[in-house]
This record gives structure tokens, sequence and C-alpha cells, in this order.
């Protein structure tokens, strides 16, 4: 403790500030990451293929206990929504699924690009402290005395240094998560949007199945 408090002292004024920028980007990070990669997060091949058996065998009663299974992950929640309307019209699943997608979509979204300009404010902050060092180190040679001016000067270099290493190792990581989080959100979104139309048509093939099973049962009687 004594020497991180001997770093930020010989930094200066902004190594305090992006302290406090590195405390709200380590809780975006962890908070993102539990959200992100775990409870929104599902294996949407895995969940659709059960859930195209179940409508086959027209047991959307057990589609839908399948998804309040996992009922935090996102693509879970548009499912089933799509599948409380499977008796509807194809235009009122095809709203509902539409409706339920564009809520989640905030959710999956929100508080992830603030790490893309956490990682900028780090930087610029970096290079405010680099400024700061330089005007100090350059400001030295008006010093009359040569231990002052070698003081002065060593304090420039330090806070200048301090900065510059602080401001890229609170921004790098807030870069490369930013990366990853992104990445996978895309992901989420993109198994929304495919396996949410893939629904719509299994349950308008279902329902076509069922018309024309009662247009026969009816010639038949």
């Amino acid at each position: 403790m004594a020497n991180i408090a001997s770093y930020f002292y010989k930094g200066g004024d902004f190594m305090y500030v992006i302290a406090v920028i590195l405390i709200f980007a380590v809780a975006i990070m962890i908070e993102r990451f539990i959200f992100i990669m775990f409870r929104y997060n599902t294996n949407g091949k895995a969940l659709m293929d059960q859930i195209e058996k179940f409508i086959q065998q027209d047991s959307i009663d057990r589609a839908i206990k399948l998804c309040n299974a996992d009922q935090q992950a996102a693509l879970c929640k548009v499912i089933k929504t799509g599948l409380l309307k499977a008796n509807k019209s194809e235009e009122e699943i095809q709203n509902a699924v539409y409706e339920k997608t564009l809520e989640v979509l905030p959710e999956l979204q929100k508080r992830t690009p603030y790490l893309a300009m956490i990682a900028n404010v780090a930087m610029l902050l970096g290079l405010l402290g680099t400024v700061q060092g330089l005007i100090i180190a350059f400001h030295s040679i008006n010093l009359e005395e040569a231990s002052s001016r070698a003081d002065a000067l060593a304090q420039g270099i330090s806070i200048n240094m301090f900065n510059t290493a602080f401001g890229l190792i609170v921004a790098i990581p807030c870069m490369l998560t930013h990366s990853i989080l992104q990445n996978k959100t895309t992901k989420i979104i993109d198994d929304i949007d495919f396996y949410s139309v893939k629904l719509i048509n299994l349950l308008t093939v279902r329902k076509h199945s069922m018309k024309n099973q009662g247009e026969t049962t009816g010639i038949v009687k």
C-alpha cells in the first residue's frame, strides 16, 4: 500500500482521477461479464433443436417449460413470447416476438459502450498528466539552483511517465473487454434474429398442419 501511495504521489493529481475512472470501469466489466457471458447467454442451437421437436410433437407447454428453465437468457425470453402466441395468427406471433426483441436489446447493450468511452478518457487524462509533467520539466530550466533544477526535472519526468503508464494500464483492459463483450452481444442478437424467424416459421407450419388435419377430419366425417 505504501508503494501504491508513493506512485500516486509521484504521479500527481491526474493519477487520482484515473483511479476513480478505473473503479467505475471494473464495476462495469464485472457486471457486464456476469450478465452477457452467463445470465443472458444460452446455447441457441441446442435450445431450438429441442423447441423444434416439441413443436412438431404439438407440445407447446413443454417448450414453454424449457424456456422457463433458463428464463433470464435473452433468447429464451423471445422464444417464450412467441410460444405463448402459438395459437394466434402469424402476424400476432411476429408482433409479439418483435416487441419482446425490442425490449431485450437495450438490456444486452446497456453500459458496454461506457468501456470504450472510459478507455478514451483514461488515455486523455494520462496525456494531460504527461503534459503537466513536461511543463514542470521545462519550467525547471528557469530555476537558479542546480539542486532545485534536478528535483523539478525529476518530478516532471516522474509525473510524465506515471500518468502515461497508468492511463494505458486502465485503457487497454477496457478496450479489450469492450471488444469481447461487444462480440458476444452481437452473437446473442444474431441468434435472436435467426431463431425467432425460425420459430415463427415452425409455428406457422404447425398451424397450417392443424388446419389441414381439421379439414381432412371434417371431410371424412
